[in-house]
């Protein structure tokens, strides 16, 4: 059977490399190689904490943070490096410090089933600069030994390498035939869209309105000499600031949320210095980088933020997958892996009806 996946995002990257793994499946990934969230995406795992009333999507993050454990594993037995992962533990910042014990209470009682949280602890700003000397701007913060940071590019690298697949990159078309699915001259058998915002434009010639609307994201990647870096945990004030430090001297600051700028991909320095000067309240030494490098991508959201996958009831050699946000990198492994288990029909871990792909697909007049 030939499977074409369309996006080389963590999704797509994902379920190209469990497909890989089945037998007498012939596997295509396309990728236009632009815009795409994951490249520009410095990840946190650290759903744990979030407070959205959405039942069914704490628990797809929640496993989702799970998912990783297997992946890593998975991956490493095939040879496979996988430093582009790492559970460094996380730092939760409150500009209202009281809120931290509630936060604490919360993560314990989810703790229960979800065990990867780790250790829990209330630390002042003396204890904290034992591990993380030049962290600044707080009393006390809350750290969760199990939070873990991902570099997006380095995990789709190394899943497509591990995968095998041929990948094709330019931008393509899906459209219907007799004998199945037609992309760039190819007949398919069955078809995995992982375009992300992009999905709209893949499904409207084929009769199909999509609620899918796009969020242009940025961040600023540092680089210090002579800084230790590796072990140090990802820092998360509240809004939209994150400071999460990867290897040889790297630490990754934002990334920003732009509601209004539609699939534009320029540099936008007014936002990344507005990013930076509240990052510099936390992390002051951020003046002293030897260069930086910025990234942009865009997210994929649907009208009540939550993520879907699925097959399409009226086509159903097209599977689907969109609408992850900001938590990609949380999600998207196991969305993925979802999508394979229904593709060869398997079980999976999820209900696949609580993120039905027609709820937010809808055929056009």
């Amino acid at each position: 059977m030939k499977v074409a996946v369309i996006g080389a995002g963590i999704v797509g990257a994902t379920a190209a490399y469990y497909l890989s793994k089945e037998d007498n499946l012939e596997i295509t990934v396309f990728d236009y190689g632009r815009g795409q969230a994951t490249k520009a995406a410095a990840g946190i795992i650290s759903p744990w904490f979030s407070k959205r009333r959405n039942k069914a999507w704490y628990r797809m993050a929640r496993l989702g943070a799970d998912f990783y454990q297997t992946l890593v594993a998975d991956l490493q037995a095939d040879g496979f490096a996988t430093d582009f992962y790492k559970q460094t533990g996380v730092y939760l910042l409150k500009n209202d410090e009281t809120k931290l014990t509630e936060l604490q209470e919360l993560a314990k009682d989810r703790r229960k089933e979800a065990p990867l949280i780790g250790h829990l602890e209330l630390l002042n700003h003396s204890k904290v600069a034992v591990d993380f000397p030049d962290l600044e701007g707080f009393n006390k913060l809350l750290f969760a030994s199990g939070g873990a940071r991902v570099e997006g590019a380095h995990l789709t690298k190394t899943l497509l390498a591990a995968s095998a697949c041929q990948l094709v990159s330019k931008k393509v078309t899906v459209s219907l035939s007799e004998q199945g699915y037609l992309i760039s001259d190819q007949i398919f058998d069955q078809v995995i869209l992982a375009a992300g915002a992009w999905l709209p434009d893949l499904l409207a010639p084929l009769g199909y309105k999509v609620d899918i609307r796009p969020q242009k994201g940025q961040l600023r990647d540092y680089f210090f000499e002579g800084l230790v870096t590796e072990d140090l945990p990802v820092v998360m004030p509240e809004g939209e600031l994150d400071i999460i430090p990867f290897k040889s001297g790297q630490i990754s600051i934002g990334a920003s949320h732009e509601n209004d700028q539609g699939y534009d991909l320029t540099v936008d320095s007014s936002i990344l210095a507005k990013l930076e000067t509240e990052a510099l309240k936390y992390f002051p030494k951020l003046r002293e980088a030897s260069s930086f490098s910025e990234r942009v991508g865009t997210r994929a959201y649907t009208s009540d933020f939550a993520p879907f996958y699925g097959q399409l009831p009226e086509n159903p050699g097209l599977f689907v997958a969109s609408g992850l946000g900001s938590s990609g990198l949380t999600t998207g492994p196991l969305i993925a892996k979802e999508l394979v288990n229904l593709l060869t029909g398997q079980t999976g871990l999820l209900d696949k009806d609580d993120y039905r792909a027609d709820k937010y697909i809808t055929k056009t007049p």
